[in-house]
């Protein structure tokens, strides 16, 4: 069965888009990273976010604008919106509801891992129980405002378990399972 992982690169700060959803901050933080590499591999399915699909690309103005890790993943999509677009996407299936996205994820992903994108989506997948792993490239700078990786005020904790803890060029790279 396939497990939940929610990845995602962060600001030493804490955020993981700036003011606007904007990821142009992201660009000169994307290089080799060894985690990465290996995490492509081990991904079956993505569930994204309605506002990251259609969201701002740390590959804009590049021929890696629009594809899953700059062009590095391919495989099915699973977009959670109340607002599909009016054209077929190909690779991509819009969802309504976690529920029957989080269902067809998996089923697509078989024993890999469906990769979460998304703020908003990753917090939906805590509060229904049903994420797994979180896997945070931590990038060696401070946007003071933006996205917050997890914002839930006045809410309660989330324990977590280090799983590992490893360092690339661009990131530092903390992967941890969720434990209640």
């Amino acid at each position: 069965m396939a497990g939940m992982l929610y990845s995602v690169t962060m600001s030493l700060d804490g955020f993981i888009a700036g003011p606007g959803g904007d990821m142009s901050w992201l660009t000169e933080y994307l290089g080799p990273n060894p985690t990465v590499d290996e995490l492509i591999g081990d991904i079956g399915a993505l569930l994204v976010g309605n506002r990251t699909f259609r969201g701002d690309d740390p590959h804009k103005g590049t021929t890696k604008a629009g594809k899953p890790f700059g062009g590095g993943w391919t495989g099915p999509q699973f977009v959670l919106t109340h607002h599909p677009p009016d054209s077929p996407v190909p690779g991509v299936t819009f969802v309504s509801d976690l529920e029957s996205g989080v269902a067809a994820a998996k089923a697509a992903a078989g024993d890999k891992y469906v990769n979460v994108l998304g703020a908003n989506t990753a917090q939906q997948c805590l509060d229904a129980c049903v994420l797994d792993e979180i896997l945070v490239f931590i990038a060696p700078v401070m946007l003071g405002d933006g996205v917050r990786l997890f914002d839930r005020p006045g809410g309660s904790n989330v324990k977590l378990e280090r799983i590992s803890l490893t360092h690339a060029p661009q990131a530092t790279n903390l992967w941890l399972r969720v434990v209640g």
